[in-house]
């Protein structure tokens, strides 16, 4: 078993500006080049889904949630413990299932017969990555057992608040909704979700190069070894607020997520958490390019991922197959984007910097 590196500590700062104690700090390039590590480790058992890999591990960078929608067979669970391997990360898995109850996810408290108390036995929930796997295949009152926990960190049984592992991670899998026995997520759990993945088929030559490698290794899966930890992956999410975010990108954002409230094709437009998703997200995006400032590219990259599941669509849209994805798309090429120089890319002489005013139109 390989050493697993630590953080180490940024020398520009003395202490940690997220306030978590017993974390090292690291520079945004740092926490950039450890995260490309993983995404190499992991590269290795997910074959010919860099994308997908880079939109999931975004997701784990902005200490958000993940759910990749898509259909049975593609990878989803093999990706969603990788990560777990890779970043030395306590791993469990929960099946949804029709017949599963909120305290089978949450934990429950029982009578202890020994010492004549009621205690409290912790459900699969209390772990630092969680495979929701198939979620959307239980009815909505269990799902909604996990809204708490994503949002806030914690749970609240019987009374009592209990606070979960940190750092908290949920990769949920969901079939498309068309298949049988699956149940609509409620938006409020969409919600939740700091972006949607899809995964899609393998070329034939990647699905080849995937057969043979199997026969080649003579083991069903092949073997990672742990890259990272816990306290480092908070360190990389603390590095995160280090990635500067010019008051223009600011408008931006602000800008795309009221487009999807005005668009006609829309019937509910993203909620204010969908324009935070797409900020953290684009700062991921930055800090793994190995960039402590953001662009306007960083936000058109994640805009879809970040907000398409967040709308509702006319119910008309159903029948003609219009997906929210064709429509955020669609809002993405329509919406200006600034054309100024960030201010940490901005050198002496090298544009407008701070405060610079788009060009009339704006890049599309």
């Amino acid at each position: 078993m390989t050493a697993v590196p630590q953080a180490t500590a940024d020398p520009d700062a003395a202490h940690n500006p997220n306030g978590r104690t017993g974390t090292a700090v690291l520079t945004p390039h740092r926490a950039g080049e450890r995260a490309r590590e993983v995404l190499q480790e992991v590269n290795r058992a997910v074959v010919g889904k860099p994308e997908a890999l880079q939109l999931v591990m975004l997701g784990v960078l902005a200490g958000g949630h993940v759910l990749i929608e898509d259909l049975p067979g593609l990878g989803k669970t093999l990706l969603a413990r990788s990560f777990a391997t890779t970043l030395g990360l306590d791993f469990r898995r929960i099946q949804f299932t029709p017949d599963l109850l909120p305290s089978d996810v949450t934990g429950a408290p029982f009578y202890d017969r020994r010492s004549g108390e009621m205690l409290f036995r912790p459900g699969p929930l209390f772990t630092q990555l969680l495979l929701a796997d198939e979620i959307n295949r239980t009815p909505p009152k269990t799902q909604a057992a996990l809204l708490e926990a994503m949002a806030e960190g914690q749970v609240s049984v019987d009374g009592a608040t209990r606070r979960l592992p940190q750092p908290f991670t949920v990769i949920a899998t969901a079939n498309p909704i068309e298949y049988e026995g699956t149940y609509a997520l409620p938006e409020a759990q969409l919600d939740r979700f700091l972006l949607r993945v899809r995964m899609g088929y393998l070329s034939t030559g990647l699905e080849a190069d995937m057969l043979r490698a199997r026969l080649d290794r003579a083991t069903p899966e092949p073997v990672l070894e742990p890259v990272s930890s816990p306290a480092e992956l908070l360190a990389m999410q603390a590095a995160l607020e280090r990635v500067e975010v010019d008051d223009d990108l600011v408008a931006y954002v602000v800008a795309l997520v009221d487009a999807t409230r005005s668009d006609q094709q829309v019937q509910v437009g993203s909620s204010p958490r969908g324009g935070l998703a797409l900020v953290q997200l684009a700062r991921a995006r930055a800090m793994l390019e190995g960039r402590d400032y953001l662009t306007p590219e960083d936000v058109k990259a994640l805009a879809v991922p970040a907000l398409a599941h967040r709308l509702t669509l006319r119910p008309e849209l159903w029948v003609r197959q219009v997906e929210a994805d064709d429509v955020m798309a669609r809002l993405v090429d329509s919406v200006p984007a600034p054309q100024t120089v960030p201010r940490a890319a901005a050198g002496p002489g090298e544009g407008p910097g701070p405060g610079a005013v788009a060009a009339p139109g704006g890049t599309r």
